[in-house]
């Protein structure tokens, strides 16, 4: 199985977090965004989006989006709840971290960090401020009444957020103003099979 993607990416983190938590071998292929290697006719007909990150599978079928890409792998493991509101909680956590969470840090995030703070985009960095901080105090507001998002176990749904937010520093957001995110971050970083950012 191929994975392609960045490791200094939140959504490419995610894929390779949960398949070495699950010990699922696989091989890592790096991709340059900023090089243009997404367009390619070769990734493209992996992902017609040109956008990581992208699994082929051994059979060559491929997945694309990564927390569809979590879902798929965490079918009947412990990361997926069986019960069937638990398991829609999760799910209501994956969609909150595409809508209303890395909309604001991870834009912010590449904004400053890729990009170096252009000047024609310091407006729509300060603009994404708010919106960021908003989706930190809903997490912080669920972490503080359980250790995980879903619960007092860790699902897909820690993953995906713990992503981007684990980094939300590098878009200005000062994670000091949430402890019981600081400490969620630690418990993740605690889990057997642990792997950050490179």
């Amino acid at each position: 199985m191929n994975v392609y993607g960045d490791l200094q990416s939140g959504n490419c983190l995610k894929v390779k977090l949960l398949l070495s938590i699950l010990n699922i071998e696989h091989e890592w292929i790096h991709v340059n965004i900023l090089d243009g290697e997404t367009q390619t006719d070769e990734f493209l007909s992996k992902n017609p989006n040109g956008k990581i990150p992208a699994v082929e599978l051994d059979d060559r079928r491929c997945l694309c989006e990564s927390n569809a890409i979590l879902g798929y792998f965490a079918e009947n493991t412990s990361l997926l709840p069986t019960d069937k509101y638990e398991k829609a909680k999760v799910y209501e956590w994956l969609f909150f971290e595409q809508y209303s969470h890395e909309p604001f840090i991870a834009v912010a995030r590449f904004i400053q960090k890729y990009l170096g703070m252009p000047k024609e985009r310091v407006d729509e960095y300060h603009s994404l401020q708010s919106g960021g901080n908003k989706a930190l105090q809903l997490m912080e507001t669920q972490l503080q009444l359980s250790d995980y998002l879903v619960g007092n176990r860790m699902t897909i749904a820690d993953i995906s957020l713990y992503a981007y937010t684990h980094v939300a520093d590098e878009g200005g957001f000062d994670l000091n103003h949430y402890p019981a995110i600081q400490s969620w971050c630690e418990r993740i970083k605690s889990t057997p099979g642990y792997v950050g950012m490179m």
